[in-house]
């Protein structure tokens, strides 16, 4: 069935960038249409930020009754009924649940259409045999978990980021396959609910897009949690037993017995199935889909935004740029996604938070400004003084990046974000009122610390120096 009318806008996905595409459309009265052939919400409300963080939040609270001797407060006995903690995790889904659904986008005058989208002209796309003209389009398909490339890893009923939330039965033994953000958050909170946790990492160290400090710490606590890191392995050998349960042989001839396995190797774009060639829109080696920093693909008249394209994978990025492609689409401006500032945070224990340049990154023209959260009188009371704030700032004191890590990280995190987008100074930092005791303190210290090191040196010496002859001459 081929209709009339042309959308202004079909936008393929129903995940977060698909969400915020369409309603920003909607919003400049434009005539929109979403399709979705699955769950509004996508995987961040499913599958990803949501039931991770209430997982992590169960875990966090056993923790914490166990440790609370060390304040003077005795739990004699911390149980953890897994199904509980599911139900939990399912409750935060489902309270969240209202704001992605199908009412609420006809209430911002957005159509839903339900089924698999497909290209089929320049200007046409087939919705399981329903065929909608469009004006432009915005591909929100999103990404699915990578499987591991293993001999005979398809004898075991692998786990995914998707499909762990299924779980019904606790795994006493549990492999990770995967040191990245997600492998780390899992195997951590699976360790303090009383899973015996084994994560493998092919590379030296986990989480390797971090600074070598942050990862070392949280090495270092994901051990202290009980869990068994294994770096530089890889899985040579599988022997299963009923599906769910076996045996890996590693690279350096250990084995690992497990119960379930969960696989936490990254993410792939879902471009199949969309007939992208016969609309000439371009995918990279990896099969994401190419934009320019306005969110266009090659074909002018499709937009993509989110986990589709190949830029960060976060749901803030996807918002971001979702709403970037969607206003440049219907209002014919010239906005950017600026990909150089995109915050992340790894929700382990401690926390870790980075945005803009790294160590890594730093040249000759950089400073990096450190305060040790021992040094941190929030953190000193609360026992957590395992972490750090740093900043990366040029010889002006302009910040250019940073990274926390400890407690609540992610919240320190935004102030460092405004600071490197607006080219905001360690001066406009410091000589702000801070708020005492947080750990925020940690940011405010650094910031301090720069502006002391630059006022003790240079032309900063000389002019303060000068003032205070100057000064002391007038009160003789």
């Amino acid at each position: 069935m081929i209709e009339t009318h042309v959308w202004d806008l079909v936008v393929i996905g129903g995940g977060t960038a698909g969400l915020v595409a369409s309603r920003t459309a909607a919003r400049f009265g434009a005539r929109t249409v979403l399709i979705e052939d699955n769950r509004l919400g996508g995987d961040c409300l499913w599958t990803g930020c949501v039931p991770s963080k209430s997982l992590i939040a169960a875990a966090d609270a056993a923790t914490t009754a166990r440790s609370s001797a060390g304040l003077g407060v005795s739990v004699n006995d911390v149980v953890v009924d897994f199904a509980r903690v599911m139900e939990h995790v399912r409750a935060a889904m489902y309270e969240i649940a209202p704001v992605d659904s199908e009412e609420s986008l006809v209430g911002d005058n957005v159509e839903v259409v339900r089924g698999r989208a497909r290209f089929t002209g320049p200007d046409t796309v087939d919705v399981d045999g329903r065929e909608l003209r469009f004006r432009q389009a915005l591909i929100a398909t999103g990404a699915s978990p990578g499987l591991p490339a293993i001999p005979r890893i398809d004898s075991v009923d692998l786990l995914t980021s998707e499909t762990f939330w299924d779980l019904r039965t606790f795994p006493e033994r549990l492999v990770v396959l995967g040191g990245g953000a997600i492998g780390c958050e899992i195997a951590q909170a699976m360790a303090r609910l009383g899973s015996a946790v084994m994560l493998v990492e092919n590379g030296p160290r986990i989480l390797h897009k971090e600074d070598e400090r942050a990862s070392a710490i949280i090495h270092a606590a994901l051990i202290a949690d009980g869990v068994d890191v294994r770096t530089n392995s890889s899985v040579t050998k599988v022997s299963s037993t009923d599906r769910r349960s076996g045996t890996f042989t590693l690279s350096d001839e250990s084995t690992l017995s497990f119960d379930r396995v969960l696989a936490a190797l990254g993410r792939r774009p879902n471009t199949a199935g969309l007939d992208l060639q016969l609309v000439g829109v371009r995918l990279d080696s990896h099969g994401n889909v190419v934009v320019n920093s306005r969110l266009r693909t090659s074909n002018p008249r499709i937009w993509a935004a989110g986990d589709v394209t190949g830029l960060p994978q976060f749901t803030h990025t996807a918002g971001v740029n979702a709403s970037v492609a969607a206003t440049n689409a219907i209002l014919g401006l010239t906005r950017k996604f600026d990909s150089a500032v995109v915050p992340r945070v790894t929700f382990t224990h401690p926390e870790v938070g980075a945005v803009g340049l790294q160590t890594k990154d730093v040249t000759g023209g950089h400073r990096i400004v450190t305060c040790d959260h021992e040094h941190v009188d929030r953190a000193v009371t609360m026992s957590k003084t395992d972490g750090y704030t740093q900043l990366v700032v040029d010889k002006r004191g302009r910040v250019l990046g940073g990274t926390v890590v400890g407690p609540r990280a992610g919240e320190t995190l935004g102030e460092i974000s405004l600071a490197v987008k607006n080219r905001l100074t360690t001066s406009n930092i410091a000589g702000t009122t801070h708020a005492y005791p947080t750990y925020n303190d940690g940011l405010w210290n650094v910031a301090v610390a720069d502006v002391r090191h630059r006022l003790s040196s240079g032309l900063f010496l000389v002019a303060t120096r000068t003032l205070r002859r100057l000064r002391s001459a007038r009160l003789r």
